[in-house]
């Protein structure tokens, strides 16, 4: 009996391990993985080496020769597009619209499936609709947006202007004005500067940023590893993350219910969604809850606070790398502006260098270098291979942005690229905020945003080095790799102009 008992274990355990290491038919090239982690270590291995989760990918493609990548990170299939073509076939076709659903996506969203960012299908398309509806009814995309991005702008000069001669990392102030558009149109009201707790939350963020990639980190891959390392996975984090957001948006969602008229249904999103709640209060079947109005925060903060603030803070940052180009874009500003006019988006056409240079930023840095995830609804094909039903796609953009043979000299940084006999020109190959249904909701706001600031700030300011330079502190285009790229802390002094 023993002896048969061992021959069925032995016979289980063999099928188990071809299961494991079997690839599946036509699946896209890639390393072999092992069972039950996949290929986790190895690419984990080689992130710390190359400097990031993209740069693996792109040096898998040169190895495999394939502009489709296929691996098995922890129990999950996960193909990475590369090209033109394929990454474009992912964001139209609606079969890789879907969301993954693992443990890391449960845990961001405090162990739910909800909000925007991570859900799909009917629930995505209903809450997508709702938020895009009533954010444009506050004034989202029209003047009240663009009134609202002037006042944080006179904000953000009269806080240079404090701290004016002194050396500043410009990121540390950039954070909070962006953040506070975002703010307004979500709770009516903005966020002070001097809020302790809106510190510690961007603090936050920015920890988060760094202790993740986009597949979700081995948090995702490996979700048991929280019992054996909960601070080294990430999953400490996490936890601190929820807890900070519940007491961050808990009291201002409770205000709103205790103010709630119909009245002011109209007046931010939140008390849109308390209105939609009460008006679906004898549905069973509704999914408007406290609990999804948090998450639709959440995705909001998260995607619009600090991918526009990390662009704005490298565009600084190439200010002094490149005065040759500051002094283009400060000749560009005065001929177009009056000393005294704020800056808004129309103003676009009127600085067309100054545009080219802020694509040239997005395409160059390239802060959200692997996108997605996003999930197969079924079996189908990329780049002539199968795909799984239910496998995690990731969508690599730096390969977009930086591909040789159509931008020709990728690795040099020249807006000229983005213009057309001096004026725009257009090019279907930035994919900065996505394309296809799951584009990015603050888009409009993210694009207003960068311009105004800008283009704001360079008409009050020379951005120069300090005299004192620390060498700690110089300005570098090799950036710290996470879920978004954010450049390394540097100093600029912001000198008024005459």
């Amino acid at each position: 009996m023993f002896a048969i008992l061992l021959g069925l274990t032995i016979a289980l355990l063999c099928a188990y391990l071809i299961n494991e290491f079997r690839r599946p038919a036509n699946y896209p090239p890639g390393p072999p993985w092992l069972p039950v982690v996949g290929n986790t270590p190895h690419i984990r291995k080689l992130a710390r080496q190359y400097g990031g989760q993209h740069k693996v990918f792109e040096l898998l493609g040169q190895t495999y020769r394939s502009d489709v990548i296929g691996l098995k990170l922890g129990r999950e299939y996960v193909v990475v597009a590369l090209n033109y073509s394929a990454v474009n076939e992912v964001h139209r076709n609606d079969v890789f619209s879907g969301r993954p659903d693992n443990f890391f996506i449960r845990l961001r969203t405090m162990g739910t499936r909800l909000g925007v960012t991570c859900t799909d299908g009917a629930f995505w398309a209903e809450h997508r609709s709702f938020v895009t509806r009533h954010l444009r009814q506050a004034g989202y995309g029209r003047q009240p947006m663009q009134v609202q991005i002037q006042n944080e702008l006179n904000e953000l000069v009269d806080v240079i202007r404090e701290r004016q001669g002194r050396p500043i990392w410009p990121a540390s102030i950039l954070s909070t004005s962006v953040i506070n558009v975002l703010w307004t149109f979500v709770t009516g009201a903005r966020i002070p500067r001097d809020d302790d707790r809106l510190q510690r939350l961007l603090r936050l963020l920015q920890d988060r940023s760094k202790a993740f990639d986009m597949s979700g980190g081995v948090l995702s891959q490996l979700p048991w590893l929280r019992f054996i390392a909960p601070e080294w996975s990430g999953y400490n984090l996490l936890r601190r993350f929820n807890r900070e957001l519940n007491e961050f948006f808990a009291p201002t969602i409770a205000q709103h219910h205790q103010a709630y008229s119909e009245e002011r249904a109209a007046d931010d999103l939140i008390y849109a969604y308390i209105k939609e709640m009460r008006d679906r209060k004898d549905d069973p079947e509704s999914t408007f809850t406290d609990l999804q109005l948090t998450m639709i925060i959440l995705d909001i903060f998260i995607a619009g606070g600090q991918t526009t603030s990390t662009t704005l803070d490298l565009a600084f940052m190439m200010m002094i790398l490149r005065p040759d180009i500051q002094a283009r874009i400060r000749k560009e500003i005065d001929a177009a502006l009056l000393v005294d006019e704020l800056p808004q988006q129309a103003d676009r056409s009127q600085l067309p260098y100054t545009d080219a240079f802020l694509l040239e930023v997005q395409r160059f840095f390239h802060i959200v270098p692997v996108s997605g995830p996003r999930r197969t609804l079924a079996n189908c094909t990329l780049g002539g291979y199968r795909i799984p039903k239910n496998t995690t796609i990731l969508i690599g953009l730096r390969t977009v942005h930086m591909d040789r043979e159509y931008w020709g000299d990728p690795e040099v940084f020249r807006p000229e690229r983005f213009l057309d006999d001096g004026q725009h020109a257009h090019t279907d190959r930035l994919m900065f905020f996505g394309i296809g249904k799951r584009r990015c909701l603050g888009e409009v706001l993210a694009r207003s945003c960068l311009f105004t600031f800008f283009v704001g700030v360079m008409q009050k300011f020379d951005i120069v080095r300090p005299a004192e330079g620390n060498a700690a502190m110089e300005p570098s285009i090799v950036l710290n790799p996470g879920i978004t790229l954010s450049p390394k802390p540097y100093e600029v002094v912001f000198r008024p102009r005459c």
